[in-house]
């Protein structure tokens, strides 16, 4: 399969801005042109113009992003611009008066804003599909349009493309994760609590997580840093003397040939480098299905903020997301205090069941990313829909902390491994990602 040329992370980028090969006005004309490809078409929303680099020396600019070209999701307000959502209801929207705290941050470490991107509308599929302003092609596949995952699905694309070297997104239920997955780059899931929500348009208040998308996961580690104004821990414990589990329960399930050769491989590897893996079945994950039987957390809270809206623009709303929204109408008070002292009694047995392990192993997503001519059936397109978001969404349940890294060869469709934890044990994962990113050189970074 021919494959695009892999572009530059931050890192490499930097060190190429310091030693004068290039300069942060150059990085973000590079980015800016590629944004303007055939490539990224339906990547950025209309009618946002990029903030500049400035045009001085590198040292002008400080911070650990500086200069940096970063996209953000279009549900992030930035003063003086409307927040849409991926939505054609919120087309008109005010502009926001203050930027948001994920956003400031970026900023301020020096990072530049290269636009905003495309998305699922309202945040609430990981197919990535939107009806309204285009659906972003996947640039795994030069041949075939395929889907790009979501619902941050510009913000995956514009870093696998090199449109941008960090994809400020949000994760719900796997939303950063799966299109990390499809595309072939890196998506880190944090904590929730660890990153300020506030001036993000919400899709679950219980459940929604700011993260980003990058291309390596030093990257991630340094984004990460900006985003939680915290730093991060590597303890370098080696891969010889981890203990990683693989549950049986969903998370193999149904999974394609392209996704099981590469996850056992990655599997072979681990074991060839001394780390012990063991088979677990973690049985409660199954009781998920009960736990959300009443339509989920994301089906109430999403309800609860459009109420209103959807009871006068119904028929604006893609429709996809409109039927999911609108499953938490049928939701009474009773059934959300008992979801979620279900779901704080689930973590307390899960997490339980977790300790021993360094970190969990699993399959982001069971499938490669299917043509998005394959979901033009609605029957068909909620199947995909279930599959992609059923492993990732156990982390989010479990409010824990989970990373999604290439584990595909370079002949193969990408395919992500997920290494996930409980909550805070962030700097954990992070650190074993490190380790099974090298151990897997030269895969596909």
């Amino acid at each position: 399969m021919s494959q695009p040329p892999t572009p530059a992370d931050i890192h490499s980028t930097l060190e190429l801005v310091k030693a004068g090969q290039t300069s942060p006005a150059q990085v973000l004309e590079n980015a800016l042109k590629t944004s303007a490809s055939a490539a990224c078409r339906h990547v950025y929303m209309p009618g946002f113009e990029p903030q500049r680099a400035p045009a001085g020396p590198s040292s002008d600019i400080q911070g650990p992003l500086s200069g940096i070209p970063f996209s953000v999701k279009d549900l992030f307000d930035i003063a003086g611009q409307p927040t849409r959502a991926g939505s054609k209801v919120l087309a008109d929207a005010a502009p926001a008066e203050a930027t948001c705290p994920a956003v400031a941050r970026l900023l301020a470490a020096g990072g530049v804003l290269a636009g905003r991107t495309n998305m699922v509308e309202f945040a609430f599929s990981g197919v990535g599909i939107n009806p309204h302003y285009g659906t972003p092609v996947n640039p795994a596949d030069q041949v075939v349009d395929r889907i790009p995952g979501g619902s941050s699905s510009g913000a995956a694309v514009s870093v696998a493309t090199g449109a941008a070297l960090i994809g400020l997104g949000s994760d719900t239920g796997g939303s950063i994760r799966i299109p990390a997955a499809l595309c072939g780059i890196v998506g880190f899931k944090s904590t929730a609590r660890l990153v300020p929500t506030e001036g993000a348009l919400p899709l679950s208040t219980t459940l929604d997580t700011v993260s980003a998308l990058t291309r390596t996961v030093r990257d991630a580690i340094t984004v990460h840093e900006v985003l939680a104004a915290r730093s991060v821990n590597l303890a370098g414990k080696p891969l010889s003397s981890c203990r990683f589990g693989v549950p049986r329960t969903w998370m193999l399930d149904g999974v394609d040939a392209t996704v099981a050769a590469a996850f056992e491989r990655t599997l072979a590897q681990l074991q060839q480098a001394g780390a012990e893996i063991e088979y677990t079945t973690l049985e409660d994950i199954a009781e998920l299905a009960a736990i959300n039987a009443t339509g989920g957390l994301s089906a109430a809270e999403s309800y609860a903020w459009h109420r209103e809206l959807i009871a006068r623009h119904e028929a604006q709303y893609d429709q996809r997301v409109a039927v999911r929204i609108l499953k938490g109408a049928g939701m009474s008070a009773a059934d959300y205090i008992t979801l979620l002292a279900a779901r704080k009694s689930w973590i307390g047995r899960m997490e339980e069941q977790l300790e021993g392990y360094d970190a969990m192993l699993s399959p982001t997503v069971p499938i490669v990313a299917p043509p998005i001519a394959s979901l033009a059936d609605d029957t068909e397109f909620f199947r995909v829909n279930g599959l992609l978001l059923r492993n990732t969404a156990v982390v989010n349940m479990l409010d824990g902390c989970s990373i999604s890294l290439p584990c595909h060869d370079r002949s193969e469709l990408p395919v992500g491994l997920m290494i996930w934890q409980s909550a805070m044990k962030d700097d954990a994962v992070l650190g074993l990602a490190l380790q099974v990113e090298a151990l897997l050189q030269p895969q596909p970074q």
